[in-house]
């Protein structure tokens, strides 16, 4: 990506200076349209259908104090100009960090988590020809995320990404994880080398690694919920979101077999290692990408700051997802699904293993790219499993379980009471 001038980068240079106040917008800004946004904005205005919802979606959010800001506090964004304005920025820079309560970094889903909330949003954010320029738009960011150039945060002043405030969100960051502390970027190549990192040896052993009957935690996260019985359709949108299996699964033929059975899902955070591992050793029967949605959510869930979080279940049958099957060593367990699921502009999921290949479990399954997203296993009806996760409670609060350590096991008792999970009470999980 280039073409990156000197006004822009003064621009830039201000929003680093000033984060969390200025607005992000800079409609303004003296910056042209990068290619891929001047299509953004000739699919907005050459089609009907995707232009009204553009327009409804700002008009639909409600013209009162409480959503005059959006929910990292800046000035709402409330026309697509503006919105187009703003994304030509986010995507010429690396995310910095904000040393703000709730907020690690910038999102260009912060200007639209109230947009997208809305009916009209939901279903612009649904649209194919939209997905596939925000895919576009993207994957020019990517390739800047993986430029030298983008290692301009990370840096020690306070809102980079090795300076105190940081370090101190992100403690024994060093002795964790492979990097030089005395080289310039930490010895690393890239933002996204950084934000891929990986465990020094040792750390995160995998637990049992010699029993075929535990299941290990496949990354970094904290459990959301735990639904057994599930149906092979379900009323996803609703406000309890249900899981679907055949729109999680994408009608896969392997998709009828799970029908009944349990899904366990949780939430990787921002600041989080984001590989994914094997849960269990065995055989890869197939692993690939569904492409999908990428600024999705539940408009039942109403206008919440929290955003996408709040569809979490919603958003594991139409954003864009990778679905790996693995056979089993144990028969008890026999074939099950890996499914990562990337989240608003962090949907970028990449398969580091292929059709055919053994695994051992702990071992990389694959990554996830540029930010928070979610993952589930799922099981057939078959496999009785029982869930070990201690004192901790499913939710969007819950800590994060640490990747390869024993999460599950199977041929033990099974519980299904109903509880309370997320303001969920109408969905099946275990009281973990």
């Amino acid at each position: 990506m280039g073409g990156r001038s000197t006004t822009l980068q003064e621009e830039l240079q201000s929003l680093i200076d000033d984060p969390y106040k200025k607005p992000r917008t800079l409609a303004n800004s003296n910056a042209p349209l990068l290619p891929v946004i001047r299509e953004f904005k000739d699919l907005i205005e050459g089609d009907a259908e995707v232009y009204m919802l553009f327009h409804c979606m700002f008009d639909q959010i409600p013209n009162s104090p409480t959503y005059r800001n959006d929910p990292s506090g800046k000035p709402q964004v409330r026309d697509y100009k503006t919105m187009l304005s703003a994304l030509n920025l986010v995507i010429r820079y690396a995310p910095i960090f904000l040393n703000v309560p709730g907020r690690t970094t910038e999102y260009a889903s912060d200007m639209l988590e109230w947009p997208m909330a809305t009916p009209a949003g939901s279903t612009a954010f649904l649209n194919a020809k939209v997905n596939a320029q925000l895919k576009k738009i993207l994957n020019d960011w990517a390739t800047y995320l993986r430029s030298p150039e983008s290692r301009s945060s990370l840096t020690n002043d306070q809102n980079g990404w090795f300076g105190e405030p940081a370090m101190k969100s992100m403690p024994n960051f060093d002795e964790e994880f492979i990097c030089d502390p005395n080289a310039p970027f930490h010895g690393f190549s890239s933002w996204d080398d950084f934000f891929t990192r990986q465990y020094r040896p040792g750390i995160r052993p995998v637990e049992f690694p010699d029993n075929d009957s535990i299941i290990a935690n496949a990354c970094e996260a904290g459990p959301f919920r735990v639904a057994y019985d599930v149906k092979a359709n379900d009323k996803f949108w609703i406000k309890d979101e249900p899981y679907s299996l055949n729109h999680m699964l994408a009608n896969d033929d392997y998709a009828p077999r799970f029908n009944g059975g349990t899904v366990y899902q949780a939430l990787l955070h921002s600041k989080a290692y984001h590989r994914w591992h094997s849960p269990v050793s065995g055989v890869i029967r197939k692993a690939y990408i569904v492409p999908g949605a990428y600024f999705a959510a539940n408009s039942i869930q109403g206008f919440d700051a929290l955003g996408p979080h709040r569809s979490l279940a919603y958003i594991t049958q139409v954003n864009t997802r990778a679905v790996i099957f693995i056979e089993a060593d144990d028969p008890s367990i026999g074939l099950m699904c890996f499914l990562a699921v990337g989240m608003c502009e962090f949907s970028s999921c990449e398969c580091t293993v292929v059709d055919g290949q053994r695994v051992i479990k702990g071992e990389q399954l694959g990554i996830f790219h540029y930010g928070g997203s979610t993952y589930c296993l799922i099981f057939r009806p078959e496999t009785k499993i029982t869930f070990h996760l201690q004192d901790v409670t499913p939710g969007l609060g819950a800590r994060d379980w640490p990747v390869r350590s024993a999460l599950a096991s199977v041929g033990g008792g099974r519980k299904d009471p109903w509880v309370l999970v997320d303001g969920c009470e109408s969905i099946r999980v275990t009281a973990l």
